[in-house]
């Protein structure tokens, strides 16, 4: 369980958190939608410790990380895999080296178990055959797989997501949301997800959260959200612009 409360972040005099509560279930997949500028990837970043709040706690499992020493952090921390927005694959390395970074970097595992377990990961989200590729041999769809191999490599108890289908059209969206959904029932893992995509969040969502002005205004099941009347709700999920467009 991920349990966030009173979640507090200014950067100068604008508010980007404000008092932010939210609850995250474990061993399922929750989703945080809400216009540009609202704060979703700074939510995110508290979550892994790369922002420090100026205010509240951040609960896992009942243990209160802000504040948390680095070395404790750090434990936590690998329980975490991240799947970064535009994929962040390292370009000088194949495909095999950057999915089993993380292996080489935070166990001792030998190169004949790493690779094994790289190939393991790559099938599960379809790609076969690809680890001597490099990143600039793949197409987006790939690269967004080939990050989502890397980012459920250690067996992590929470996978984070920014924005998964940016920069992919329907079909490989489609794709990548149903991957989603079968690694995390195979694992029994934590997914959270930010994102503007509606039919993603949709498809993918045991719970959805809105997050406007620095606070959650509506959450609930996909089907609770999509009969929920708040205004600022709806027009997001319906895309409508505020007020009339002038045209100049």
């Amino acid at each position: 369980m991920i349990s966030i409360k009173g979640l507090r972040k200014s950067f100068g005099e604008k508010k980007v958190l404000d008092g932010l509560d939210l609850e995250m279930e474990k061993g399922k997949i929750s989703v945080i939608i809400g216009r540009s500028g609202e704060g979703k990837s700074v939510l995110i970043k508290h979550i892994i410790g790369l922002m420090k709040p100026d205010a509240g706690k951040i609960l896992i499992d009942g243990t209160n990380i802000v504040g948390m020493a680095e070395r404790d952090f750090f434990e936590v921390l690998k329980r975490f895999g991240m799947l970064f927005q535009g994929a962040a694959l390292f370009d000088s390395m194949t495909v095999g080296d950057n999915v089993g970074f993380p292996l080489r970097e935070h166990t001792g595992m030998r190169d004949a178990d790493i690779r094994e377990i790289v190939t393991e990961k790559l099938r599960s989200v379809g790609l076969v055959g690809v680890e001597d590729l490099t990143p600039a041999e793949l197409s987006g769809g790939m690269k967004k797989r080939v990050a989502l191999a890397r980012a459920i490599v250690m067996d992590p108890e929470v996978v984070l997501f920014d924005e998964p289908t940016t920069g992919l059209d329907p079909i490989m969206s489609d794709t990548v949301g149903k991957l989603m959904i079968d690694t995390q029932k195979a694992m029994n893992t934590t997914y959270v997800a930010i994102t503007h995509d509606i039919p993603l969040t949709y498809k993918i969502a045991d719970k959805v959260a809105m997050l406007h002005e620095g606070r959650i205004v509506a959450e609930g099941t996909v089907e609770e959200i999509k009969r929920d009347p708040n205004p600022v709700l709806r027009q997001f999920l319906e895309g409508r612009a505020e007020g009339p467009i002038k045209v100049v």
